[in-house]
């Protein structure tokens, strides 16, 4: 017995000084960091990931994610340790610690949205929010894609995306219009920075928005009044300009030239410098056009400036100004329609000052101020100039308490609108509620009271919602379904007291369903929206009623129209292999007049399909990126759609051919392919290439305006300094 006793006692100990106080002293070596990470809200952010680097040394000691419930928790060696949060959508959270043997520290984190990600959407509702929350169909642009296409100008861009349609008086520097899921081209509301760039209740001319110092764009789908007011009849597009995230600056110039005389140059320098953030660019773009007349000059700078205060407390100020001069030789593919020696000159400014701070654990308040300019000066040999000026200045408040999964916004905004013969007081308060219920159900439901100083007080609701039918990997991924019903508002644009004193506002009801579906890991991207977009009020002009109080004019403005669009936006993105993606969108947009006003011609008849709108139209894009260099093809296909010459004779509803009437009603339709290259030289040298109507295909934006055939530019980019992102 003592010997069994002897020999278990003997291997006892063996096996403890072997196995179990290795253990124990690793458990007694080791410190924990542990905690949880939320969104602004308090909800939990889940995939986000955890880096432990030790101080010192390049190796990542330790990487983690968050789990469901948003926690995490990282066993290290005693030491110094710098940990950092990081998510797609999130700006990153840093923070040291010096952690001893067995000590426990905890490290609870609420995260940021970052808003210049792709990931989030901050035009879409009150406060920023991820884009698998948002309850409209939001596209978005990144600068990525901006480079990709070697793009300069914006309608270019924005004319890629689903939905999207435009007109241009020409190749180069004519008027251009856009529209939105069937509406008119003074139906959505365009800001730079949080600034209303629209003229008082029109359109806004694309024809000199260049891309200069654009880093993000969003598009939303749907009527938007209820927290923009007067204008967001049936979307938004936000453009958001480049901040400094380096601490060492980085500037870039680029220079390219091409056909038809083309210049264009441009330079940006941006950084940190503490808590300063900095952002400057200058371009100008010049050329002779591809016909007598057709010049173009522009020249932009834009600026964006932020002062940091402290995390919760920010200062930022975004600066743009455009000149343009373009000749107007009107439409020349018109018998006796030329008329050389038209120009026009364009000038846009607009500024935003805000401030961004927070009042407490559960209060965020924003403040600013903004002005836009406009002036317009049309110049004909026959008729001499012709200048309007318009300007629009205010401020607005907004007050958001962050609650357990949701949040309650209320604002208020006073704006003054300047032209040449009104000038209008408004103001306006508005409400939203958000609310997470669960992990799958987003739900948001707002509401606007617009005190217009034209036509009165108008209320306009909001709902919308987001469900999470589905989260899943592997082939069959997430499935996310939508839903909002909305309704706009639009003043007049302003004209002579005396030409339009009855005018209500135009209105609008849209309703936006559609989902979204992963596939194979999240490799391939599927939405698609059905729309329905009612129009009522909508202004109209007819010559054949002459108003003696309007003879600037010579006719007469009614409330007349009526309109509806119904269709479906689809769109689709796949990454075939890690170097090559696709991506394409289409659009059917069963547009219709269902009221017609005393219209002088008849493409603008009840039962036509609204004017120059598209029944079909579609985008395909092919990128390739590989050996430093980025290939980009895409093709662009525009169907059929309602037009006029504006000189045929018309009798009775039936046009009379014959000289110089032409009765043309339509458009036909269009493809055209561009392409794009950059090769990566080194040193910060990057070539341009880019290629526009690839196959030289002749067609037209508007009827008797041709747009441009084949054309290219070639150039160098350099690009020195900002190499420390932060």
């Amino acid at each position: 017995m003592r010997l069994h006793r002897f020999a278990y006692l003997f291997f006892a100990g063996v096996f403890g000084t072997l196995f179990v106080q290795p253990i124990i002293t690793h458990a007694q070596e080791t410190a924990t960091v542990h905690g949880t990470v939320t969104d602004p809200s308090g909800a939990a952010i889940s995939d986000a990931e955890i880096t432990a680097q030790e101080v010192g040394m390049r190796r990542i000691a330790l990487r983690q994610q968050t789990g469901a419930d948003g926690t995490f928790s990282l066993a290290l060696s005693p030491g110094k340790y710098h940990l950092s949060i990081g998510h797609a959508a999130f700006a990153p959270a840093e923070q040291e610690f010096v952690l001893a043997a067995g000590e426990t520290q905890t490290w609870d984190v609420r995260l940021q949205l970052e808003k210049m990600s792709s990931s989030v959407v901050v035009s879409d509702t009150a406060e920023p929010t991820t884009a698998q929350t948002a309850p409209d169909l939001v596209d978005v642009i990144t600068k990525e894609q901006i480079d990709q296409q070697q793009a300069i100008w914006m309608i270019d861009m924005l004319a890629l995306e689903e939905g999207v349609s435009f007109d241009r008086g020409g190749p180069f520097g004519g008027v251009t219009g856009l529209f939105l899921d069937g509406g008119n081209s003074n139906y959505t509301k365009v800001m730079v920075d949080g600034t209303p760039v629209n003229q008082p209740g029109g359109a806004i001319d694309f024809s000199n928005f260049t891309l200069l110092n654009v880093d993000k764009i969003e598009i939303v789908h749907g009527a938007s009044s209820a927290l923009y007011g007067s204008d967001a009849m049936d979307g938004v597009v936000q453009i958001l300009t480049h901040r400094g995230t380096t601490t060492a600056p980085q500037l870039t110039l680029e220079g390219d030239g091409g056909t038809f005389g083309t210049g264009n140059g441009g330079a940006q320098l941006s950084g940190l410098l503490g808590a300063f953030d900095y952002s400057a660019a200058g371009g100008y773009f010049s050329t002779e056009g591809q016909g007598p007349g057709d010049y173009f000059r522009d020249a932009t700078a834009s600026g964006d400036f932020g002062w940091k205060f402290s995390d919760t407390d920010s200062l930022r100020l975004a600066l743009r100004n455009s000149s343009s001069d373009a000749g107007q030789p009107g439409q020349t593919l018109l018998p006796g329609q030329a008329v050389l020696g038209q120009h026009n000159d364009l000038h846009d400014f607009s500024a935003n000052l805000t401030w961004n701070f927070t009042t407490g654990e559960h209060w965020q308040q924003r403040v600013s101020g903004f002005e836009s300019r406009f002036q317009d000066n049309d110049f004909s040999p026959f008729f001499g100039s012709f200048v309007s000026k318009y300007n629009r200045a205010g401020f607005e408040g907004q007050s958001t308490y962050l609650f357990h999964d949701g949040e309650f916004t209320a604002g208020y905004e006073n704006e003054v609108e300047v032209g040449p013969t009104e000038t209008r007081h408004n103001q306006a308060g508005y409400l939203e509620v958000r609310r997470q219920f669960g992990s799958r159900l987003t739900a948001v439901v707002g509401g606007r009271a617009e005190a217009n100083g034209f036509f009165g007080t108008r209320f306009v609701p909001r709902v919308g919602a987001s469900y999470a039918l589905r989260d899943g990997q592997g082939f069959w991924g997430a499935t996310r379904l939508r839903a909002s019903y909305g309704q706009g508002i639009k003043e007049p644009e302003i004209l002579p007291p005396d030409c339009s004193p009855q005018l209500a506002p135009e209105e609008s009801r849209t309703v936006d369903a559609g989902f979204d579906q992963l596939l194979a890991s999240g490799r391939i991207r599927f939405s698609a929206t059905y729309f329905h977009n009612h129009f009522r009020n909508i202004v109209s002009f007819a010559f054949l009623v002459p108003n003696p109080n309007c003879p600037a004019f010579g006719g007469s403005f009614f409330n007349t129209e009526s309109a509806r669009a119904d269709g479906a936006n689809t769109s689709f993105e796949i990454k075939v292999t890690r170097w090559l993606s696709i991506a394409g969108n289409y659009t059917y947009d069963d547009s219709k007049v269902l009221v017609a006003g005393p219209e002088f011609d008849p493409s603008f008849e009840a039962g036509n399909r609204l004017f120059r709108r598209p029944l079909h139209s579609a985008n395909l894009i092919a990128n390739a990126h590989f050996l430093r260099m980025n290939w980009n093809l895409s093709g662009h296909y525009v169907g059929r759609r309602s037009d006029s010459d504006f000189i045929s004779t018309f009798v009775n509803g039936v046009c009379q051919p014959g000289p110089g009437s032409p009765c043309i009603t339509s458009n036909p339709s269009y493809v055209r392919w561009d392409f794009a290259n950059s090769i990566n030289l080194g040193h910060g040298l990057s070539t341009v290439a880019h290629i526009e109507n690839l196959f030289d295909k002749h067609y037209e934006d508007e009827v008797g305006y041709p747009a441009l055939g084949y054309n290219y530019r070639l150039g160098l980019t350099y690009t020195w300094g900002g190499d420390r992102p932060m």
